[in-house]
């Protein structure tokens, strides 16, 4: 404003300056003065904008300069650098710029900071659950997923990704369609492989859908445990009982002949024997399941201990003509184990190796492993086929069934064998050979026999 009006009064001053000189010669008619006038004026107008436009720029710099750099840092800081920050400019104008531009950029900072940690609380919390979490946003895309819902949909896909890359399962499918229609979505079960989840489905506010699994495998693993154990059991006591109860009806008749009435007393107390030994085994299983008993590790002698088992059995085994011998490795001969619990695995594994023998040798062994010792019992028996082996630690699993009813078995002795090792802090190893024979061990761990 003050360069233009130093510029009118310029042009006005010389354009009056002209004229009175012109007007003292007195030489000029009236229209040549005016021509001359217009002509004038027209100069000195330029010579005028021209200097004022100088004059303006060269005014104007010292503030149009910081206004440039606050310009900078603005587009800067809109384009997500708010590490920028704002120098005094030295004018007023431009420091006021400067100090809201300053306090933007600190919000938008402390904004982003708190979001980012807001991030972060939600990714923590997300992968701490034990439930499975999948976000899909309004264009059916997964925005978000945990390392749970990873593994339990068996996802590799970086996020985001369609949503149509989820299993092919198709209640899936139906409670993401009904959430992300606005319906409601009815809780539900689905399979992805062998796995077993439920689903709950919710809208999101912005739109979109979260689904929520949880694992329920192995809940549904324990469900057929029990259900098998209890047919098991069930089965394994229906047997002698129906024995019982048929022997002890017929030992109601009194017209029954002593030899008739001695022998079935002998099968009644037979099979009320066998039952007492089922049940015996089962309390020692749910006992050591239950954390119930703990071990009490002692020093041991294995050969002592290996021969103290053989002896009660040598009688049946010479009957069946099979060879009972004891073998012991040299720097195998003493382990750190509960006593009971040892003759017990000896035990069992023995009794177990004399009912599928009938010739050869059944050989109770002791050997060093990487500062642990294998304890064990090998056979020449009649086997256990490879796909039977890994299953005959089970309970109640007999690879022939027949067979170990007759024998007297009640199925639970590998089970107990395995628990009483693991109890330990060990484990088990069964080898065997169809028609050659079976070799079974536990081994103890550690080296505390010195």
């Amino acid at each position: 404003m003050i360069v233009a009006t130093a510029s009118v009064a310029i042009a006005l001053v010389a354009i009056e300056r002209r004229e009175a000189a012109r007007s003292i010669t007195g030489a000029l008619s009236r229209d040549e003065r005016l021509t001359r006038l217009r002509g004038d004026m027209v100069v000195i107008g330029l010579v005028v904008l021209v200097g004022g436009t100088g004059l303006a720029r060269l005014l104007a710099r010292p503030v149009a300069r910081p206004i440039e750099g606050l310009a900078g840092i603005a587009r800067a800081i809109a384009a997500g650098d708010l590490s920028r920050r704002v120098p005094a400019t030295g004018t007023r104008e431009a420091d006021d710029v400067a100090v809201a531009l300053r306090a933007l950029s600190e919000q938008l900072e402390s904004r982003r900071q708190e979001r980012a940690a807001e991030e972060g609380l939600l990714l923590a919390l997300t992968e701490s659950l034990n439930e499975g979490v999948i976000a899909v946003d309004s264009r059916r895309n997964v925005v978000r997923l945990n390392e749970t819902a990873r593994q339990l949909l068996r996802l590799r896909e970086a996020v985001p990704f369609p949503a149509d890359y989820l299993p092919r399962d198709r209640a899936l499918h139906d409670a993401l369609d009904a959430v992300l229609s606005g319906a409601e979505a009815i809780p539900d079960e689905l399979r992805v492989e062998d796995r077993t989840m439920s689903m709950t489905a919710r809208p999101l506010p912005a739109g979109g859908a979260m689904l929520a699994l949880y694992d329920l495998t192995p809940f549904r693993r324990l469900e057929a445990v029990r259900r098998d154990f209890v047919a098991n059991v069930s089965h394994e006591l229906r047997t002698p009982l129906t024995v019982v109860t048929g022997f002890v009806e017929t030992l109601a008749d009194e017209d029954l002949p002593v030899a008739l009435r001695r022998q079935f007393l002998g099968m009644v107390a037979g099979n009320v024997q066998r039952m007492q030994r089922i049940v015996d085994d089962l309390l020692d299983l749910s006992r050591i399941e239950s954390g119930g008993w703990l071990p009490n590790p002692v020093k041991l002698d294995v050969e002592a201990l290996a021969e103290e088992i053989v002896q009660p059995l040598q009688a049946a085994a010479g009957v069946k003509g099979v060879v009972l011998r004891v073998e012991v490795a040299a720097n195998a001969s003493t382990i750190f184990a509960d006593s009971t619990a040892t003759r017990q695995i000896f035990s069992n594994l023995a009794e177990n190796a004399l009912r599928h023998t009938t010739c050869g040798e059944i050989v109770l062994f002791s050997e060093s492993d990487h500062g642990g010792h294998w304890i064990g019992v090998r056979d020449t028996g009649i086997g256990i086929g490879a796909d039977q082996l890994p299953r005959i630690f089970e309970r109640f699993y007999r690879a022939d069934p027949a067979r170990a009813r007759e024998a007297g078995g009640t199925g639970l002795g590998l089970a107990i064998v395995r628990h009483l090792a693991e109890a330990h802090g060990g484990r088990v190893r069964a080898e065997s050979i169809p028609g050659q024979g079976t070799s079974i061990a536990t081994y103890f761990p550690g080296d505390d026999t010195s």
